[in-house]
């Protein structure tokens, strides 16, 4: 039963899809902001990357206010962003130690440091043209007055650039190339330095793997002149075990601790004993205490209490499609679950006592919450909301439609996948009893959290169903190994098991299917459209036609990320939605940034113009300065109205409420 009400009394009857609603476009659209990054600052508040759609996407340092209920100030000047773009996704872009800030600048895609409150950045690495070297997930340096931190150089090679992790100078008038310190590797991340000794710790892996596939954690011991001297390697060495440690902090006092899926296939706390160089587990469950390494800087896990001797370490863990926050105290060996509001968390930091987490649940957007825990650390005396991606969402609470759960059976037999369904829900209008609402398919992974998007489609009329597919992370490696030389395939057949299911349990009508996905999800709402006949329409954002051009463009970080999920030559061929337009039998409509270096637009118009050529309906947007996301407000604001419109059109059969100037649909208008 939906939470909202028991029956539809005294509701209006009107098609599914019609229904009119105050959650618009521009509201979603004014509801993007959102928090790239953690950090505390020396005076104990929070600091983080928040990303602005109303300003084309710039992404600013905010830091807390200092009192309860007060306006969150930007640290970041006006012609700056904080933003990398190392290896193309970025994260990690910025670094607090006290009341100093280092931080990468989009435009430049420099290090500048600056002091909080002071609005003049100051550079620290040289001034390189077209922005060919970049750095992201950096640290400072206790012991030589310096800053670390992964860089990726371009200038001998764009499409195999140089990874190493470098030390950048933070004092002095002149500016100098880095030093670099470790190199040799395909790739590195998390370099974090010991607070009470002279050494490092970091993740390297190398192609063709990605981290979370197999790599290695290595301590490297510095020498006088800050050079590492000697190295050892923790974990991910052992021929005989497939692992991919992540995510290495150093405690205060000396102790490393990092995450790893040995054995297991699932990914939890582990400790290194450096005198015997064995690694055991905290504490062992089968959940994920980490995620796949898409950009730098997650941060699963933190101490509490640093200073404090008995000091115990908080993080979160995703089971069962949900996340949970608990206390873990290594000492005694016992763990307490933490309630929170949240059910799905990003990244938690430790502000002493407390603790700064970020995530959302089904009636709360991404938010970032500050939580105070009582004296034995086991329990949340409070839990405050610092920062909220949508502020007003609140008024729209009324019309929104809470997920449920859902395991559907696969095509293998004995084997299921999972996703949220929303059921459309209104607090005016009810669909008749005669009639099934239409479904829109997701692929973008939303973990059943409050997301205005959804809300968009089911407060109209619409149900909507967020796949987690066999290769999707949260479940542990096995699940997400099955889409290893399957993509296209897998993905394809528990998307359209989804939609059946839907349909046979009652739910959805059967004939007004339609499915949309952005990137990877765009290519496996092609191939759907291509190799199946279960949807009407699709709707792809950025997504992937062409699996050969996609492989011959891709960045380093993936080249070798698609062999590994599609296979040889032939399934390069046979499973590229590029290569078969004969076989789409329904309408498409795709939407592309022209600056995208992921997804070349190309692919956009190869795939336009092959389905425009065999008659059936389509239409391209494109959009000048956007990439591999769309960051401007009026852009997200305007595919997401032209997307339900399209679909309105061509399989609705109902007109919408809304009031939209329709796009120019090719064999259709």
């Amino acid at each position: 039963m939906h939470p909202h009400a028991a029956g539809g009394a005294g509701k209006a009857t009107a098609p599914y899809g019609s229904w009119e609603s105050p959650i618009s476009a521009a509201a979603v659209s004014a509801a993007g902001r959102t928090a790239e990054g953690l950090a505390v600052a020396g005076d104990g508040r929070l600091v983080w990357v928040e990303t602005r759609p109303e300003e084309g996407g710039r992404a600013v340092l905010v830091k807390e206010p200092a009192e309860p209920g007060g306006k969150a100030r930007d640290v970041t000047p006006q012609g700056f962003a904080v933003r990398s773009l190392a290896q193309e996704y970025g994260g990690g872009a910025f670094a607090v130690q006290g009341d100093v800030v280092v931080f990468s600048n989009y435009s430049d895609q420099r290090l500048y440091k600056q002091t909080i409150g002071d609005n003049s950045p100051l550079p620290l690495t040289p001034d390189y043209a077209g922005s060919v070297v970049r750095y992201a997930d950096g640290v400072f340096d206790p012991h030589f007055h310096r800053f670390i931190t992964i860089m990726e150089d371009h200038r001998h090679s764009s499409s195999n650039p140089i990874t190493t992790i470098a030390a950048v100078r933070i004092s002095g008038p002149d500016i100098k190339e880095p030093t670099m310190l470790v190199n040799g590797n395909d790739f590195y991340a998390f370099p974090r330095v010991d607070p009470t000794k002279k050494r490092m710790a970091w993740i390297e892996w190398s192609n063709p793997n990605m981290s979370w596939d197999k790599s290695q954690l290595w301590v490297g011991y510095f020498d006088e002149k800050g050079e590492v001297q000697k190295r050892i390697c923790v974990a991910g060495g052992d021929p005989t075990l497939v692992e991919s440690p992540t995510e290495p902090k150093w405690s205060s006092k000396g102790e490393l601790f990092f995450i790893t899926d040995r054995r297991s296939g699932f990914w939890n706390i582990y400790k290194w004993d450096e005198q015997s160089n064995v690694v055991t587990t905290l504490y062992s469950l089968d959940a994920e205490f980490s995620k796949p390494m898409w950009i730098f800087g997650v941060s699963s896990y933190d101490f509490l209490g640093k200073d404090d001797s008995s000091y115990k370490i908080i993080c979160c863990y995703r089971q069962n499609g949900k996340s949970y926050v608990g206390v873990l105290d290594h000492d005694s060996d016992s763990f307490s679950n933490i309630d929170i509001p949240f059910s799905s968390v990003n990244n938690i930091v430790s502000g002493g006592g407390s603790f700064y987490i970020e995530g959302a649940s089904a009636s709360l957007p991404v938010s970032i919450a500050k939580v105070t825990l009582d004296e034995k650390r086991t329990m949340a005396t409070d839990f405050s909301i610092v920062w909220s991606s949508s502020e007003d969402v609140a008024k729209f609470k009324s019309y929104f439609s809470f997920p449920e759960f859902v395991e559907f059976p696969t095509v293998i037999p004995g084997q299921h996948a999972y996703a949220y369904f929303y059921a459309p829900y209104n607090d005016i209008f009810q669909g008749s009893s005669d009639e099934k609402p239409p479904l829109l398919v997701d692929l973008q992974m939303k973990h059943g959290v409050l997301d205005l998007t959804v809300q968009y489609w089911t407060s109209r009329g619409w149900a909507f169903v967020d796949v987690n597919y066999g290769g999707s992370s949260g479940y542990g490696r096995e699940f997400r190994e099955r889409l290893l030389g399957q993509w296209g395939v897998v993905d394809v057949n528990d998307c359209c098991s989804c939609a059946a299911f839907l349909v046979e349990t009652g739910r959805v009508d059967g004939q007004r299917l339609c499915v949309t996905g952005e990137s990877a999800g765009g290519f496996t709402t092609l191939a759907c459209l291509a190799f199946r006949q279960t949807f009407k329409a699709g709707s792809s954002l950025f997504g992937i036609a062409d699996l050969a051009s996609l492989r011959a463009g891709m960045h380093k970080f993936e080249a070798y990320y698609i062999d590994n999920l599609v296979g040889n030559k032939q399934a390069y061929f046979e499973r590229s939605p590029i290569n078969f337009v004969d076989k789409f039998s329904c309408p498409v409509i795709l939407f592309q940034g022209l600056e995208d270096t992921v997804v070349s637009p190309d692919q956009a118009t190869k795939i336009y113009k092959a389905i425009k050529d065999k008659g059936l309906p389509v239409a391209l947007v494109e959009y000048e300065g956007e990439q591999h996301g769309f960051r401007k407000a009026e852009n997200i604001k305007f595919t997401l109205e032209q997307e339900m419109l399209f679909f309105a059109r061509l399989v609705g059969k109902f007109k919408v409420a809304d009031d939209i100037t329709p796009i120019k649909i090719e064999n259709f208008d």
